[in-house]
Order: C-alpha cells, then sequence, then structure tokens
C-alpha cells in the first residue's frame, strides 16, 4: 500500500509542479502547449495557431469512427485553450495559477468565480428592468385615468354638468359640420368627444386614478430620492418646532394632515374623498386626538347597527354559531 501511495504521488508531481489541475481550464494539459505558443506570445499569435489547429483537427476532416473521436476531443481541448488565452482576464489568472500551485483554493475561485459570473453588466440589467417598470407605471396610469374618464362620461350627474357648459361649442360644432351633412354617427363621436373634454378640463380626478405625470414614474422618484429625504425631514423639523415647541394655531392644510394620520389613509387615497366629507371631517374638528376617538366609536356602533338589521349579515352570525368558521360538509 505504501508503495502504490509513493508511486501515485510521483506521478502527480509533474502536474503539482507546474501547477496545473484536474478540472480547471486546460486540465492537467498547458494551454500555451496545447496551442504550441509561448507566454510571451500576443493575442495575433495566439489566435493564428488556433485557427491552424482548429481545422487540423476538426472531426469533419477526418475519416473514421475511432479518428474522429480522437479529433473531436483534441479540438475541444484546443478550443478550451484558446478560450482561455484570448480573454486578458482569463489568461491573468490562468498565469497566476501557473506561477502559484500551492493556491489550490484561489485557483478554484478565480476559475469558478469567472465561470459563474454574469455576462452582462448588472448595471446594464438594473437600468433596463427600472426603465421597463417605469414605462408599464406610466402606461398604467395611463390606463386608469382613460377609465376613470370614460366612467364619469357614463355618470348623469357629470355628464348632464358637461353638456351644460359645453353646450354653445356642440351646437355651433353640429351646425358647422352639419352643412356637410354630418351623419348622425358622427354627431354621437363628436358629442362623446366633447363631452369627455370638458370633462377632462374641469374634473379633478384624484387618488390612484389621478391623471399621471412623469414625477410619478419610479425612475424620476428614485433620481430625486435625495431631495425627497431631505424635504422630509425639514418638514417633520418644522412641524415640531412651530407646532410642538411654539404651539402655533393649525392651519387648513395641517388639520387635515392630522385628519388624515387619524384615519390611517394614504395621500391619494384622502385626497379621492368628496369635498363634502372633507368639510365635514374639518367641521368636527377631527384633527383633535379625543374628537376623533369620539367619532370613531359612534361610527363603529353606527356599523353594528346597520349590520344588525342586515338580513344577510344575521344569516352569516347565526351560520357561525351554529358551524363554526373552517368546517365544509357535504351538508352545506
Amino acid at each position: 500500500m505504501q508503495a502504490h501511495g509513493l508511486l501515485l504521488v510521483l506521478a502527480l508531481l509533474p502536474t503539482l509542479a507546474l501547477g496545473l489541475l484536474e478540472g480547471l481550464y486546460c486540465g492537467k494539459e498547458n494551454c500555451y502547449d496545447v496551442l504550441g505558443v509561448t507566454r510571451e506570445s500576443s493575442k495575433s499569435e495566439i489566435g493564428k495557431a488556433y485557427r491552424q489547429l482548429a481545422r487540423r483537427y476538426h472531426p469533419d476532416l477526418h475519416r473514421g469512427e475511432e479518428a474522429k473521436a480522437t479529433a473531436e476531443i483534441q479540438f475541444k481541448l484546443v478550443a478550451t485553450a484558446y478560450e482561455i488565452l484570448r480573454d486578458e482576464e482569463s489568461r491573468t489568472d490562468y498565469d497566476y495559477m501557473l506561477d502559484n500551485p500551492d493556491a489550490y483554493y484561489a485557483h478554484y475561485y478565480r476559475y469558478y468565480r469567472r465561470r459563474v459570473a454574469p455576462k452582462v453588466d448588472v448595471r446594464v440589467v438594473i437600468v433596463v428592468v427600472l426603465t421597463i417598470v417605469s414605462v408599464i407605471q406610466y402606461y398604467s396610469g395611463w390606463q386608469r385615468y382613460d377609465s376613470a374618464i370614460k366612467y364619469f362620461a357614463t355618470v348623469p350627474k357629470y355628464r348632464n354638468q358637461a353638456l351644460d357648459i359645453a353646450r354653445d361649442e356642440i351646437q355651433e360644432r353640429i351646425q358647422k359640420k352639419g352643412k356637410n351633412r354630418m351623419s348622425k354617427t358622427d354627431q354621437r363621436e363628436e358629442l362623446e368627444r366633447i363631452i369627455r373634454r370638458v370633462i377632462e378640463e374641469k374634473m379633478d380626478v384624484k387618488g390612484g386614478y389621478a391623471k399621471p405625470t412623469l414625477w410619478d414614474v419610479l425612475w424620476v422618484q428614485l433620481i430625486i430620492c435625495p431631495y425627497t429625504i431631505l424635504s422630509f425631514i425639514v418638514w417633520h423639523a418644522q412641524w415640531f418646532w412651530r407646532y410642538t415647541v411654539m404651539k402655533q394655531p393649525y392651519g387648513r392644510e395641517q388639520k387635515l394632515h392630522l385628519i388624515r394620520r387619524h384615519l390611517g389613509m394614504g395621500q391619494h387615497q384622502f385626497e379621492a374623498q368628496e369635498d363634502k366629507l372633507i368639510e365635514e371631517y374639518l367641521h368636527l374638528e377631527l384633527w383633535k386626538r379625543d374628537n376623533f376617538v369620539a367619532w370613531k366609536a359612534e361610527q363603529d356602533e353606527e356599523m353594528k347597527k346597520k349590520l344588525a338589521e342586515n338580513p344577510r349579515y344575521k344569516a352569516y352570525r347565526r351560520y357561525m354559531k351554529n358551524h363554526g368558521p373552517g368546517r365544509i360538509t357535504f351538508e352545506d
């Protein structure tokens, strides 16, 4: 056994001395020797040697199964050596392995780091992803806004208001185009266009269906992120100084801000509330915590009464009482 171990070590000594490791680069072959070049050879000389050897060992140029198999193995080895030596960084790592045969772990790390590394710059990927998300976000915003305008154009309240505002314009358009024998279909389409334009001009759509702007897209938000953070800090510092330290009275915007915080709503969600409801919040002085707590308790109690009188809710409560949650039977 000791003799066999000694023979194995003696057999491996040449490759270990040369810094060649099985499974890395050209294996136990020297990539420079495979191409018949030296470490001082230029990139063009390496390319010329590769083309000559590739023509020599191309499997299609050999006849017989054995000759083809041998040529294919040699062709793959030549291609591997060329791939390693034509790239400056890969060639540097290979030269480092030849010069430092004892740094086994470093060789494996350098080799597989390059093998598994992404071929595309990560920065390019990030830029492309952010751009795609921004475009989809902006396009989706316009779709939501368009659906909101179409909906308002079908609501009698807003449609009649738009007709009253644009009545003179509608008559003028129809009369002007009527001289050209405008069909009823064209008249309806012209009427819808005018109504839509008036609603877009007069209707202040807020919330998630608001008219999108470039300031809302992800790319712009990331660019102005430092300014946004600074504004956030300055705003809170001014709030603390004015209304906590100096005890200044709240203005309308400050009152609405406190009401929105008490309601737990986002900015867009709160802005989507009807003006009448906003004014009611202000009239009830809901920016004061005590008033809000009392109002919320009244709202919850009123909701409980409405639910108690609702037949469907009563049926649901009877079901939950008799069967309990999470039980499904064939009788159900």
